[in-house]
């Protein structure tokens, strides 16, 4: 058993549930040429119900679509759910000039004749992946509405000039998206109506605790509470529309912890990492207002890890 089904356990999800996840991963093993895309996440994910009810729907053959708003471990559950059902995963990032060719395939000329080079999409559904739709609400409307039949009841993908595609029976997709980034659009109802939502919770004191010491497991007691205090004041502020969201940077927070770690002035170092994230003039300053009260400019990098 490995430390991510542990650490599920340890947070009291349901053991049935667990076990048909392991019962899910014996029924179908993984093909010698996929296994480079089992991949382990940095760390495991923390929310029981969350979890529950992401694992169950993956289980019943829903494809699931994980929103909600920044730092709130989209990406960090996507990860947990393909490792711990053992399916190889194809994490497809959506842009404005993303189309329907660029998901499942076009014909490209190799060997003196015209083949389909296959897309993302295409592989994940004949090698019984996990699709991860990052940022979904990126895409064109045009682009996605190719899939609806991959997505809904039907399982098949066809692709234009050559044969229907029936999916594996283990192929999911999981589709992410926050809220008002640029470039974001209202995602089209039929899509929609071909995912279970899931509403990510914020980020709490608890999970937050979890995260950081699973990473940087060489905390102090007073630099471990400060840290985290610093990222729950941020993210109070944002959910008050005192801050934009992009100071409120888990990846750029622990990005500085760990140049902390190697050496530099925790002032400087959440600097680079959460305040010059905001780059209006007035907002930086209330941000850097927000961590002078957490991180003195006398602290080194003794009073964050036990060096």
């Amino acid at each position: 058993m490995d430390r991510f089904f542990q650490a599920l356990r340890d947070q009291g999800v349901n053991a049935a549930l667990l076990d048909d996840i392991l019962a899910f991963r014996g029924r179908y093993p993984v093909e010698e040429t996929l296994r480079a895309r089992l991949l382990p996440p940095a760390l495991p994910y923390y929310g029981r119900e969350t979890f529950e009810m992401a694992a169950s729907a993956l289980i019943q053959g829903e494809n699931i679509l994980l929103t909600g708003t920044k730092a709130t471990g989209k990406n960090v559950l996507a990860e947990n759910l393909a490792w711990m059902f053992g399916r190889p995963s194809w994490n497809i990032s959506f842009h404005v000039n993303m189309d329907s060719s660029a998901l499942i395939g076009t014909d490209t000329f190799r060997n003196n004749e015209v083949q389909l080079r296959t897309g993302p999409v295409y592989d994940c559904a004949v090698g019984g992946g996990f699709g991860i739709f990052d940022e979904i609400n990126m895409a064109k409307n045009d682009a996605v509405s190719v899939l609806h039949a991959t997505l809904d009841y039907r399982r098949i993908l066809d692709v234009p000039g050559y044969e229907k595609i029936q999916l594996h029976d283990a192929t999911r997709f999981i589709g992410t998206m926050n809220y008002g980034y640029a470039g974001t659009r209202e995602l089209n109802e039929a899509l929609v109506s071909r995912f279970l939502v899931i509403e990510m919770p914020p980020v709490t004191e608890d999970a937050l605790h979890y995260v950081l010491t699973e990473i940087f497991p060489d905390f102090t007691r007073e630099g471990l509470q400060q840290i985290y205090g610093l990222f729950l004041d941020l993210q109070t502020k944002a959910n008050n529309n005192e801050i934009s969201t992009k100071p409120l940077d888990l990846r750029g927070l622990i990005g500085a912890l760990k140049t902390v770690r190697a050496g530099l002035a925790p002032r400087l170092a959440v600097r680079m990492g959460i305040v010059n994230k905001s780059f209006d003039l007035f907002e930086r300053e209330l941000v850097e207002d927000i961590v002078m009260t957490r991180i003195p400019e006398s602290w080194t990098p003794g009073d964050i890890f036990s060096m």
